[in-house]
């Protein structure tokens, strides 16, 4: 993110990505090849005018984010504990993130794509053929849930 101050001779008014209005303030900014009025840019989860809040911003699956937003929704995968990349595709379980290459049963370490069925149980992913006998069931964890492979989604 750039931010810019006319100098010496004005330039051609330019069109804010944001609200599609002229920029034709002091300041603007420039993030993903688009230029922004600096109350225009501002992060799809909190609000926060990003120009405001520092000189860096992320963007993943349409969104625009403040670090920490990104952070919360993206920054680390459950499974292994590493940061995950602004471009790398992600997996979900009830509001959890995986890499692609993590998100695999516990049981026979089988990864699962989009599409299969699964059990999440107090965290642990479990396939459809694995999933824990009644005596795991029957102490005091939560009971079965069945769902789908979600990718990336918007969860502010």
């Amino acid at each position: 993110m750039v931010n810019s101050q006319a100098s010496g001779v004005p330039p051609a008014p330019r069109s804010c990505a944001g609200c599609g209005g002229k920029i034709a303030d002091r300041f603007l900014l420039f993030s993903m090849e688009r230029y922004w009025h600096t109350r225009c840019l501002k992060c799809s989860c909190c609000q926060a005018q990003l120009g405001d809040i520092g000189t860096t911003c992320y963007s993943k699956g349409g969104m625009i984010l403040c670090r920490s937003d990104y952070i919360k929704l993206f920054g680390a995968c459950c499974a292994c504990g590493q940061s995950i990349p602004a471009n790398e595709m992600v997996m979900r379980a009830q509001g959890n993130v995986y890499h692609i290459k993590c998100f695999s049963c516990a049981t026979c370490r089988n990864r699962l794509i989009p599409g299969d069925r699964f059990h999440y149980i107090n965290g642990t992913i479990f396939c459809e053929h694995d999933k824990p006998g009644t005596a795991l069931h029957n102490s005091h964890l939560a009971p079965l849930q069945s769902s789908s492979v979600l990718t990336d989604q918007k969860v502010c």
